[in-house]
């Protein structure tokens, strides 16, 4: 009996491919770079399944398309919203994600964000190598404490809770939220968590704002120019989420104006492209979207993908189906 055929767009960690190719007739993207819309409908047309990332769009367009051999979608991700799954559900496509593994690599680069902005440390760093430091000096880049801040969550899923540990824990930081749906008594007791009820309080009482939500149509631009009046003048604003949740020229200019005082980001808006009005400033970090960037979190994902594929050929429901 002839295995299933599998594409996959990026290139994963060696244990991953070595458990997939154990069952499956896997081919692998040479260039690990994104696939254009032809090579992503030939793909759809010619495999059993799909693995994509958050790099390939998967519109209606495509996935609408006659003759798609493709079964199953199994995205190496949390993040779907590059895939259209109200066209893959007339398509009679499944959808699978990665929503577990991510989480602590996640968690752990927003902390390291808050530290990096606070402490101001990609300027200190740019400053060395540069060769412009001349020497310790009482008052050269001062940064802010966060031991007592207030550290406020937009989201509370579980990135978002497992940087409210690390940081209360860790950095000895207040915790509070907003979100769609509230917390448990239990939950908001362990992380010494207050809710707030709108974004604007939230906004209003947090040193250090954090995005957990995620990305769409209903959260495009929720940091904008609005809502970053709303923050203090000392705050700093962390993005590990999703790109598009903030709005980049609204956030270059409040930086520039001092509105707030930082920021940093791991994710954009038009990636891999970055907005140059941000790369001029000082006052904000920006790293190359490595919130799961560690070798336990990727092969972790690429294990759950896995898991996905082996239940959906073996006649079962996929654990993590999203469509």
């Amino acid at each position: 009996m002839s295995r299933p055929t599998l594409l996959i767009t990026r290139r994963l960690p060696a244990s991953v491919l070595e458990r997939l190719r154990a069952s499956y007739e896997v081919t692998v993207n040479p260039d690990d770079r994104p696939l254009g819309r032809e090579a992503l409908l030939m793909a759809l047309r010619s495999f059993d399944a799909l693995s994509p990332t958050i790099t390939d769009k998967l519109d209606a367009a495509l996935l609408l398309n006659s003759g798609l051999r493709t079964r199953i979608i199994a995205n190496f991700g949390a993040g779907f919203e590059h895939i259209d799954l109200e066209a893959a559900k007339k398509a009679n496509l499944i959808v699978t994600n990665t929503p577990d593994a991510l989480t602590d690599a996640t968690a752990e680069l927003t902390v390291l964000l808050i530290l990096m902005a606070s402490r101001r440390a990609g300027e200190g760093e740019r400053l060395l190598r540069e060769g412009k430091w001349t020497g310790w000096a009482p008052t050269q880049l001062l940064g802010m404490d966060v031991k007592g801040k207030t550290l406020g969550l937009i989201g509370f899923g579980r990135i978002a809770k497992e940087a409210a540990r690390r940081a209360r824990a860790a950095l000895g930081m207040r915790i509070a939220y907003h979100s769609r749906s509230r917390a448990s008594a239990e939950e908001e007791s362990a992380l010494g968590a207050e809710h707030h009820a709108t974004l604007e309080s939230l906004l209003a009482a947090s040193d250090v704002v954090s995005l957990h939500c995620p990305g769409g149509a209903a959260t495009r631009h929720l940091i904008n120019s609005n809502t970053l009046s709303r923050m203090k003048s000392t705050a700093i604003l962390i993005n590990t989420a999703r790109g598009s949740v903030v709005d980049e020229d609204a956030l270059a200019t409040a930086l520039a104006q001092r509105q707030i005082a930082a920021a940093g980001l791991d994710v954009y808006e038009r990636e891999p492209a970055v907005s140059p009005a941000l790369q001029e400033l000082e006052n904000v970090v920006l790293l190359p979207h490595l919130g799961s960037a560690t070798l336990e979190a990727r092969t972790a994902m690429g294990m759950q993908m896995a898991d996905n594929l082996d239940s959906f050929f073996a006649g079962r429901t996929p654990p993590n189906r999203v469509a």
